[in-house]
């Protein structure tokens, strides 16, 4: 089947069996691999992205189901060199060890950040626990996330 979707502000088209997933997709046929896959599962939240403006793991999601939609990843958040405010916070805070989970992270922070401008850190924690880091016990994790809140603020 033909999917067109528009990743990260550019029309990507390409053939693709019915059940490919929308993570397998964006990393193989759009060769943008900073979407990572943790579990194929849904349990993780490493290859969290945003369709349509709303935070989705790509692994629950049929390439073809996102037909005709605007997709965002990790690649798409930065403005050049400039990366993005949660980006920023993350690297500040030290909010990441080995990375693998980082992308899903801050996709799902910042529509966190979309749903709640100023959270609480019972907000944040409740807020990503979809998204498992198996390094950082989430302190920093949570530290970012409410920096770039504070961040957006002002």
């Amino acid at each position: 089947m033909k999917v067109t979707v528009e990743v990260n502000g550019t029309s990507q088209s390409h053939d693709v069996e019915p059940r490919t997933l929308l993570v397998h997709f964006l990393r193989e046929h759009c060769g943008l691999t900073g979407t990572n896959i943790g579990c194929d599962t849904s349990s993780c939240g490493a290859c969290t992205i945003h369709v349509n403006g709303e935070s989705v793991k790509s692994c629950t999601m049929l390439a073809v189901q996102a037909d005709g939609q605007q997709v965002t990843t990790i690649e798409g958040l930065a403005k050049g060199d400039e990366l993005h405010p949660m980006q920023q916070a993350f690297h500040e805070n030290h909010a990441l060890q080995c990375g693998y989970c980082t992308p899903g992270m801050i996709m799902a922070a910042c529509s966190l950040l979309d749903e709640i401008p100023n959270p609480t850190e019972q907000d944040v924690r409740l807020g990503l626990e979809g998204n498992l880091c198996r390094c950082t016990g989430y302190h920093n994790i949570v530290k970012a996330v409410l920096a770039a809140a504070e961040g957006a603020g002002k």
